[in-house]
């Protein structure tokens, strides 16, 4: 029972961390306007693919996620 009270525990507050990434996602103008993001409008249709956002916040995310590691090995 102590287990599943941590999984929870933990699912929540991811949850809660992805929920106040989104809040805060909109306040970033640049996001999802880099030069290299595709932007299609057609007559009836639009299609946005941010890749290079997305290359850029995967890297940015994964040097913050090595740094906590590296700072709770110790």
């Amino acid at each position: 029972m102590r287990t599943l009270g941590i999984l929870l525990l933990i699912a929540s507050g991811a949850l809660a961390a992805v929920g106040l990434a989104l809040l805060l996602a909109a306040r970033i103008p640049w996001l999802g306007h880099l030069p290299g993001d595709i932007h299609y409008e057609g007559k009836r249709s639009s299609f946005h693919f941010p890749i290079v956002s997305c290359v850029v916040l995967s890297l940015v995310l994964t040097i913050v996620l090595n740094l906590i590691l590296r700072i709770f090995r110790k």
